[in-house]
This record gives structure tokens, C-alpha cells and sequence, in this order.
């Protein structure tokens, strides 16, 4: 089974497939720091470029993944609004991946992975699980929420043996994470960013999605509220 992934809940725009044979190809845009994402403008040429990379043609994917966040809000909006668009359009069912589960899954590890993005407004979005990769996630430790630097902190320390933290959220929040035991890899490392092979492989296993169902997982209310 060939599967087209894709994830819009960062700054990046990650779009990959995974192919029958298990051979994987990603094309993925990174903005420079300052840069605005370029979800909109960049997603639809990367999974283009993916198929054509895998040597594949829109009538041989069998499943459509997509990450559903927790992310910021315009991204997973794009992201979504695309593979449902793309799934009514090609008849191509769709499965919800979360977007922590994508990144730990990257993070090939036995002991405790604690995946963290960044949030903003001094949050992170972070989930744990017992061990990763490089097909499955552990046990659940903890439900994807979106936590102050003090309770993440607070959370690592219930861990045992202590947690590998990933994702931006691990790099903004080092200090605290560090103090409370965490290994947080080099800011630059590529365990740090979803990749959207991980996207594929989770979508490869789970539950199809009605695709009128499919929304993105928040976590949390928008910045931006109408006026009452």
C-alpha cells in the first residue's frame, strides 16, 4: 500500500510518501528564522514533488495521512483543507495522525520520549510515550496537552527512567527540561522536526477518518476571538 503523508502543524510544510516496498521520500520547506510558514503557497508543489520522486501517480495511493496538530491554528487549517480537498477530489480515503505522535515517532528510543512543540504564549503542546519508533509508539504516559514551562517540567519528573524530549517546544523550554532531568538534543538536530514518513507510517496502520469529520486538535481556544 502506497501512502501520501503530510503536516502543516509547525512553520514547516513536510508532504512524503511511503511506498508499498517501503522505500520513503519527503520534500519539505523550512522558513529561515523570521520567515513567515508557507503553507499555502508550498503544499500542494511538495506532495507533487513526493509523488514524482516515488515514481508514483495520484491512482496509486491507497491512503491519504495528514497531521491534525496540536499546531498553530493557519497551519493545520491549510493542511486539513488540503487532504480533504484532495481526498473528495481522487475518491483517497484519509486517516488523522497526531502531529506528537508523528515527531516522537522519529525519535527511535527505549527509554521515554516526551514530545513537545511549541506553542507560543509560553506554552508547549507535549505528549510522552514509553518508547518510539521506528514503526510504533510505546504505552501512553501522557495526553497530548498544552503546558506551562513549570508543569512540563513537573511531568518529566513523574518519568522513569528520564524522558528523550523533542520538537521545537524541547528546544525553546531546555533549561527547564534539562533541570528536570530530560536529554534534549542539539538545537539542530533533525529529531526535532516532524517528518512526514512518520506521518506516512502512522497512517499506514490507523483507523480510517470520515473525511467530513476530520478538524484539526487544537488543544487549546485561537489567539484571535470575535468581539463580543
Amino acid at each position: 500500500m502506497h501512502v501520501l503523508g503530510l503536516d502543516t502543524a509547525t512553520s514547516a510544510t513536510v508532504a512524503g510518501v511511503l511506498r508499498a516496498d517501503g522505500q520513503a521520500f519527503e520534500c519539505r520547506d523550512d522558513p529561515r528564522p523570521g520567515e513567515r510558514p508557507a503553507h499555502g503557497g508550498r503544499l500542494l508543489a511538495l506532495v507533487e514533488q513526493a509523488l514524482e520522486d516515488a515514481g508514483l501517480g495520484w491512482s496509486d495511493i491507497a491512503r491519504i495521512a495528514v497531521g491534525v496538530g496540536p499546531g498553530g491554528f493557519t497551519g493545520l487549517r491549510i493542511g486539513i483543507a488540503t487532504a480533504r480537498g484532495i481526498a473528495q477530489a481522487r475518491g483517497v480515503p484519509l486517516v488523522a495522525v497526531g502531529s506528537l505522535d508523528a515527531l516522537a515517532l522519529g525519535a527511535v528510543a527505549s527509554a521515554p520520549v516526551l514530545a513537545a512543540l511549541d506553542a507560543r504564549r509560553g506554552q508547549a503542546f507535549a505528549a510522552a510515550w514509553r518508547a518510539a519508533g521506528p514503526d510504533a509508539l510505546g504505552e501512553a504516559l501522557l495526553a497530548p496537552a498544552a503546558l506551562a514551562p513549570a508543569d512540563l517540567a513537573g511531568c518529566v519528573r513523574t518519568l522513569s527512567p528520564a524522558p528523550l524530549a523533542v520538537g521545537d517546544g524541547a528546544v525553546r523550554f531546555r533549561a527547564q527540561l534539562e533541570g528536570a532531568g530530560a536529554t534534549v538534543p542539539l538545537d539542530g538536530e533533525a529529531v526535532h522536526r516532524i517528518r512526514a514518513v512518520n506521518v506516512c507510517r502512522l497512517g499506514a496502520t490507523g483507523r480510517l477518518t470520515d473525511r467530513d469529520a476530520l478538524l484539526p486538535d487544537y488543544l487549546r481556544e485561537p489567539d484571535a476571538v470575535p468581539r463580543r
